[in-house]
């Protein structure tokens, strides 16, 4: 098949849903589908400089090509006319249009144009339509949503969404659309990164129970109560280390706020890491060396952090609103926890003190990745469906 990825950006700085287009392409592309992603250049929208890549001139990768185009004229909102004029002139060359984010003028004119010249599409929201995403910027939304997003919702032949709880609580406007769960993939890493090196490279203690927060740090994630519990429990004589990685260029204060608040307390000072924003070696190197991931979300579409956790036998503590906790549940792959001090205080103490039982739920973890994650697993289901929503038009 032919197959056209579209994605405002696919910049690091907004985190893991970009990134994951790139894991899904390669592995299409190695089933011997032909893949084009097209994107644009924009790096963040706090004056960061646009991604240093050639534009408009197909780049390849994996097996796949990259065609990126210069993010104009607003950039704050990533919209780029030169990619839209490609689109209107070149996608009738593909079977189907996968494009991925609501809410973004690239996505949202990429539908339309789509729409306009009978390609079949598929949406992926994003979490964008989950009620409590919603409510940021609620009016425009209200308005963005009933007058752009819910005719493109209604003309898709599908709307991606990534586990059936998200499905469940998403508003389409009143449109009707083809629910389409399919969960998110993880590289399931086939050589460990030496312990040693990681553990010199953040001066990480060798006799303690390291615990992880590895994921773009922002309001949604918890960590209002998750650093109070973490204080309170090392106050009362709970021995552990805590690593913060993750950073988030577009709010540098609330990064800011979350670093003083921890450099400000004596106890918890002395028993964390901040590893700032980690990638390659280094990411998988703290994810392998973890006894304990966390991410003790307000809401999570899906949860893309948790599943590169399990990937490498790490087990979780994770929030209800997460939705992969459901899996996560079912699997005995970590801890589910309700969004409040008390259970997390108590599930945390819990893993804390039972060396068995991560290594317990470690190794389901990783059955779970494997049977339910892994890219070719991901990539087999979404070929059977864009055959099938192909032909719809």
């Amino acid at each position: 098949m032919k197959i056209l990825q579209i994605i405002p950006s696919i910049s690091l700085v907004y985190g893991g849903p970009s990134q994951m287009i790139l894991g899904l392409s390669k592995t299409l592309a190695n089933l011997g589908h032909d893949v084009t992603i097209i994107t644009t250049n924009s790096n963040g929208d706090q004056g960061q400089l646009p991604l240093d890549v050639p534009l408009k001139i197909p780049q390849l990768q994996d097996g796949y090509r990259i065609i990126y185009f210069n993010c104009s004229p607003f950039k704050r909102y990533k919209f780029s006319w030169s990619l839209l004029r490609w689109l209107n002139t070149h996608g009738k060359d593909y079977d189907i249009a996968h494009i991925h984010a609501l809410f973004s003028p690239v996505s949202t004119f990429s539908a339309m144009i789509c729409r306009n010249n009978n390609i079949p599409y598929i949406l992926r929201c994003l979490g964008t339509l989950d009620p409590k995403d919603l409510q940021k910027k609620r009016m425009l939304k209200y308005f963005y949503g009933n007058l752009l997003e819910k005719p493109n919702l209604a003309g898709s032949v599908g709307v991606h969404f990534t586990t059936q709880k998200e499905a469940e609580v998403s508003e389409t406007f009143g449109a009707k659309v083809n629910n389409l769960v399919i969960p998110l993939g993880v590289e399931i890493p086939e050589r460990l990164v030496d312990c040693e090196e990681i553990y010199n490279t953040f001066s990480l203690p060798r006799d303690k129970v390291l615990c992880l927060f590895m994921s773009r740090i922002e309001p949604k994630k918890g960590l209002d109560l998750f650093i109070p519990t973490l204080e309170r429990l090392l106050s009362q004589g709970l021995d552990f280390h805590f690593i913060l990685a993750g950073s988030n260029p577009q709010d540098q204060d609330y990064v800011d706020k979350i670093n003083g608040q921890i450099n400000s307390s004596i106890i918890l000072k002395e028993h964390t890491t901040i590893a700032g924003f980690v990638r390659g070696k280094n990411k998988i190197g703290l994810l392998q060396l973890a006894d304990l991931f966390l991410l003790p979300s307000y809401y999570e579409n899906f949860g893309i952090a948790v599943a590169e956790a399990i990937a490498l036998s790490t087990p979780v503590l994770i929030s209800n609103q997460v939705y992969i906790s459901d899996d996560i549940e079912k699997a005995n792959a970590g801890w589910v926890c309700e969004l409040n001090q008390e259970d997390l205080s108590n599930k945390l103490i819990l893993a804390l003190e039972n060396h068995s039982q991560r290594q317990e739920k470690g190794n389901n973890g990783l059955n779970l990745a494997k049977n339910n994650y892994s890219w070719n697993a991901i990539a087999l289901q979404l070929i059977k469906k864009y055959e099938e929503l192909s032909k719809k038009k």
